[in-house]
């Protein structure tokens, strides 16, 4: 059964410097706190796993956490680029940035291997553009049909963290609106952390929702707003105007250092 903890307590308990890392949520559910959180407790050398990673990535990667990002499409959604992660990756500020870049498609697979305990994920791509000699897959031939195919190795992260909109008091954790790898990252990580807007005495099931079971799952924290500026359905909406100013925040190192000392750092968590 998950332990029910505070945030502080989950990042500190969970992740440590080093760690691979995935934080994920598609359009909504974006775990801005948690990601909030790893940043005021400084962690540093993270491998960041994210199928689109937005602007809490780009917070991540502006103060110095990561090491490396392993993804598939990055930006600020509607608005254009992610300046800080551009910064890292060009000029090397604040840290040099490894990348290991896939389509969407890999990255979903490798998620459902790691969930399914396999070592690799097998789909139809990587061909016709130049990303196959750029990133880690491997041609295999089917030994039924003689198909060659592509291999990428399975995601495993040390830890994922997801947010969902509710948890029980025995930990298991429902999810609705629109889903992404929440589910499978949960399952492919060897540790998890989910903050959840509350926590409830009984889940109510919601047509196409996803339940993901305490058992799988170390650690819920009750995060009220924990996606924000990114939305929870049925919670909160959207806040669009932030991504546009992001825009400009994010452009100027100082700006952004002074930013985030002041919404971030010395920020009271949740």
């Amino acid at each position: 059964m998950a332990e029910i903890v505070t945030l502080t307590e989950g990042i500190r308990e969970l992740v440590s410097d080093g760690d691979t890392v995935a934080l994920e949520g598609f359009t909504h559910l974006i775990p801005h706190a948690a990601g909030h959180e790893v940043i005021r407790q400084q962690l540093h050398d993270l491998t960041l796993i994210r199928m689109t990673p937005d602007v809490i990535y780009d917070q991540l990667i502006g103060v110095g956490c990561a090491r490396k990002l392993v993804f598939s499409w990055g930006g600020n959604p509607g608005v254009g680029s992610l300046h800080r992660f551009r910064d890292a990756v060009e000029h090397g500020w604040p840290a040099p940035l490894e990348l290991e870049e896939h389509s969407h498609a890999g990255m979903a697979a490798m998620f459902a291997a790691g969930a399914s305990n396999l070592p690799f994920a097998v789909l139809r791509g990587y061909t016709g553009t130049g990303l196959a000699a750029h990133t880690r897959v491997e041609r295999i031939t089917c030994p039924f049909t003689g198909e060659v195919l592509a291999a990428l190795p399975a995601h495993r992260p040390d830890v994922g963290i997801v947010h969902a909109q509710q948890a029980d008091r025995k930990g298991n954790v429902h999810l609705w609106g629109i889903s992404g790898v929440q589910k499978e990252v949960v399952l492919a990580s060897a540790r998890s952390l989910v903050t959840v807007e509350e926590i409830v005495d009984e889940l109510e099931p919601r047509p196409g929702g996803v339940t993901i079971p305490g058992w799988t799952i170390d650690a819920v924290a009750c995060v009220p707003g924990g996606a924000r500026p990114s939305y929870a359905h049925g919670y909160y909406d959207r806040d669009n105007a932030f991504y546009v100013e992001w825009e400009q925040i994010s452009r100027d190192r100082d700006t952004f250092t002074a930013w985030m000392r002041e919404h971030v750092l010395e920020a009271v968590p949740v």
